[in-house]
């Protein structure tokens, strides 16, 4: 199969780029490496896929030096050549990670947000319409759950009161593919994910964020006084059930009605799900064990929630177990485990 992976240089697109090369598959990567946090992470994780970062800076198709079945472009989503790209290239199937993350940041930059995160969606469906692709799997998130209370987050459920500009941008992406599932008959799926951690993350999250902090000796910052929960899923989980979406595309559900309509499916070949660890953790659990594999106590400075923050997550994965026999459960313990030791190798702590 020949993939359009967006978001190459991301944390879930460079672990989901390296699963499918070493499957075989032939992988076109892309990414604007943007500075919304530290690039030479980005560039790492594209060293280790074979691309030398002294290349990156065109906007030319650049050949590995480890996969000869990889290549990348560096783009942004909202320049319409992707389009033509998209057109030119015939993919099997396209999977979109690329976007403005972040729940905290579309606070302040709610622009960057639009532009990456709706104009540059629309150009992934402009592009997958007309070139007739098979399948487009995009990232959604657990944020699109919002105000809802009943738990555990069903794709079932409706999602129409998010708190944040991300958690809406997100939102958007799932009713845009929905219709163009329904006009074109363009089979989309839509994956929420909760909570990813494990080696190359990103450095606004949690785990990096604490970790980094515990290890130079200053305190981290500790929100809603701890009473916090996460559904964390380590990435490894994460890869495979995107894999495992991608293998199989939604022809539509043949029992939807509008009189009672669900959420999670479509008579069009639309379908969402949920990736989670369905396992809950206490933050404060999740910070003791990230402790004990440090070896050392964090300082921790209790503040008040976050604006755009929920104080819980929690992922039912049943339509997930149902279609595609997967459930990811890497324990916390093993997941931090692995984050440190490569953080220290990465950090040369």
């Amino acid at each position: 199969m020949r993939v359009l992976v967006t978001g190459a240089a991301g944390f879930i697109g460079f672990h989901l780029t390296q699963r499918l090369l070493e499957m075989g598959y032939e992988v076109l990567g892309l990414d604007n490496v943007n500075d919304y946090y530290d690039v030479r992470l980005k560039y790492g994780r594209l060293e280790k896929l074979g691309i030398i970062r002294n290349n990156v800076e065109s906007d030319r198709i650049l050949s590995s030096s480890i996969f000869e079945r990889f290549r990348f472009l560096k783009m942004d989503l909202e320049n319409p050549e992707l389009i033509k790209l998209i057109k030119m290239e015939r993919f099997d199937a396209v999977v979109n990670l690329a976007a403005q993350a972040g729940v905290r940041y579309s606070l302040e930059n709610p622009h960057s947000y639009v532009q990456s995160n709706i104009v540059g969606f629309t150009n992934i469906l402009e592009g997958c319409r007309h070139a007739g692709v098979g399948h487009l799997v995009y990232a959604s998130s657990s944020s699109v759950y919002g105000l809802n209370e009943s738990m555990p987050f069903s794709v079932h459920h409706n999602v129409d009161h998010p708190v944040s500009l991300y958690a809406a941008s997100k939102k958007s992406n799932e009713l845009m593919a929905h219709t163009y599932s329904h006009l074109y008959d363009l089979p989309t799926t839509g994956l929420r994910f909760f909570t990813v951690y494990g080696p190359w993350g990103r450095p606004d999250m949690a785990l990096f964020l604490f970790t980094k902090a515990i290890l130079e000796g200053n305190p981290i910052h500790v929100f809603n006084n701890g009473n916090m929960k996460r559904d964390f899923t380590y990435i490894d989980d994460i890869v495979g059930g995107i894999v495992k979406c991608m293998s199989e595309a939604s022809s539509g559900n043949p029992e939807w009605s509008g009189k009672n309509p669900d959420p999670g499916s479509s008579r069009a070949p639309y379908k969402i799900y949920n990736i989670g660890n369905s396992h809950p953790e206490n933050l404060m659990d999740f910070i003791s064990t990230l402790e004990k594999e440090l070896g050392m106590e964090a300082e921790k400075l209790m503040e008040p929630i976050q604006p755009g923050d929920v104080a819980a997550t929690w992922a039912d994965v049943s339509d997930l177990v149902q279609d595609f026999d997967y459930k990811p459960d890497t324990p916390i313990s093993e997941g931090i485990k692995e984050f440190v030791n490569w953080y220290k190798d990465f950090y040369k702590v």
